[in-house]
């Protein structure tokens, strides 16, 4: 059984300012295995981004637990965040510019983080990677001579040159075409199959569709899992396949240790609540959850 990467139970985070407090994890649980490639989604303020920075080392946690291969992000000084962020973790940002730097060639950016002591080793690497994206016949342009598309397979090359546990991606495919996502996609797929722990951020619905496990927050919470169907699993280079239409996954509301889960908004809506109680009742093995009678 594979081990947890990410352990987070009761993950808090709060942002002040001298007149408000803003609250952006609310208690969150997740556990994602290694080996894994998962996607997060939710609308903007659901807390997503700012789980994926606080994995990412970027950010720190108010209140709760984190672990990712196995560092506790709690106690990190910061010698140990500059060490994890070099070796444990890999990110690739929506904008090119965060991931590139426009005067290097595109073998000397993914030359440039790596850590490895011979020169030589370096370049090896750096093939090795530029091979994997598909663009070893653009190693030595630069980036006014590539398009957006290229310039994020280089950065996708850039996060995985120390080899890192758990590749993160932040809207990966946000500003290319349909075309190049699904390109970006099967490279994703590829290095999950080798047994690469990827963890998206995506609004891509299409690309959402084609992931084993997404995970959906809401308010700062978990809110659902989606899991994908068996019927689909081996079926992801189809082209035939809509992913943006068709139905194919099984949803799963998630239960918090302390019972609760979120019933989706559109749902409350169609029971037409006076206010926020409702009624539960076990039948024939189901909780069936009603609106409260209301006395004439």
């Amino acid at each position: 059984m594979a081990e947890n990467i990410i352990q987070a139970e009761g993950l808090v985070k709060i942002y002040k300012s001298k007149q408000t407090e803003v609250l952006a994890l609310q208690g969150l649980d997740l556990n994602v295995e290694e080996g894994e490639l998962t996607a997060l989604i939710g609308n903007s303020g659901s807390g997503k981004s700012t789980f994926l920075n606080m994995i990412g080392g970027l950010d720190r946690p108010s209140a709760g637990s984190l672990f990712v291969g196995g560092k506790n992000l709690f106690t990190m000084t910061e010698k140990d965040l500059v060490a994890y962020k070099r070796d444990t973790v890999g990110f690739v940002w929506q904008n090119n510019g965060r991931n590139l730097l426009p005067y290097l060639s595109a073998l000397e950016n993914i030359m440039l983080p790596m850590h490895i002591s011979s020169s030589k080793r370096k370049k090896e690497r750096a093939m090795e990677l530029i091979e994997l994206v598909g663009l070893a016949n653009k190693r030595h342009n630069h980036l006014n001579t590539m398009s957006g598309g290229e310039q994020q397979r280089i950065a996708i090359a850039i996060a995985l040159a120390n080899s890192p546990k758990l590749l993160l991606a932040d809207e990966p495919t946000g500003s290319v075409d349909t075309r190049t996502a699904n390109y970006i996609f099967d490279i994703f797929t590829e290095l999950n199959k080798s047994g690469q722990t990827i963890l998206i951020v995506t609004h891509d619905v299409a690309l959402s569709k084609k992931v084993k496990r997404v995970i959906a927050i809401r308010d700062g919470k978990i809110s659902s899992e989606r899991i994908l169907k068996e019927s689909y699993a081996d079926r992801l280079k189809e082209v035939t396949i809509d992913w943006r239409n068709e139905d194919t996954q099984e949803e799963y509301v998630i239960m918090d240790k302390a019972g609760r889960v979120q019933i989706p908004k559109e749902l409350i809506g169609a029971m037409n609540l006076k206010d926020n109680k409702v009624k539960l009742e076990m039948h024939d093995g189901k909780i069936i959850i009603t609106a409260p009678e209301i006395d004439g």
